[in-house]
């Protein structure tokens, strides 16, 4: 399994969400965020705001979807064609095991074993 933290542009969020859902992967969480990236924020005038609103999702998938559910944020969060500074990252990291907290179900790559709380 793979734990997915995609952080995006807060207007593009619907879109990357839709995208996933219809792709069938309903299950995420999402959370404000603010940060900089390479853009290193915006200056108006004398005023710098280096700190700007981001949305972060994360999910846990199987390993076999990465490449997929990769193609459908980069697809759904890139602005235009070519994309620009601030359209967010995407970072993938192993996940050894995941417990459902309701039915003590345990899932791995192994396998899904039930578990007494």
């Amino acid at each position: 399994m793979l734990m997915i933290r995609a952080i995006v542009r807060p207007e593009k969020v619907d879109a990357v969400l839709e995208h996933l859902m219809s792709e069938g992967f309903p299950a995420v969480t999402k959370m404000n965020v603010s940060g900089r990236g390479k853009q290193r924020g915006i200056k108006i005038g004398d005023i710098t705001y280096d700190e700007l609103p981001k949305e972060l999702l994360m999910m846990v998938i199987p390993d076999a979807d990465k490449d997929l559910v990769l193609r459908i944020i980069m697809g759904a969060a890139r602005t235009g064609d070519t994309g620009a500074y601030g359209d967010g990252k995407i970072f993938v990291s192993p996940v050894e095991e995941a417990y459902t907290v309701s039915s003590g179900i345990k899932e791995t790559n192994a396998g899904i074993e039930e578990v007494s709380p």
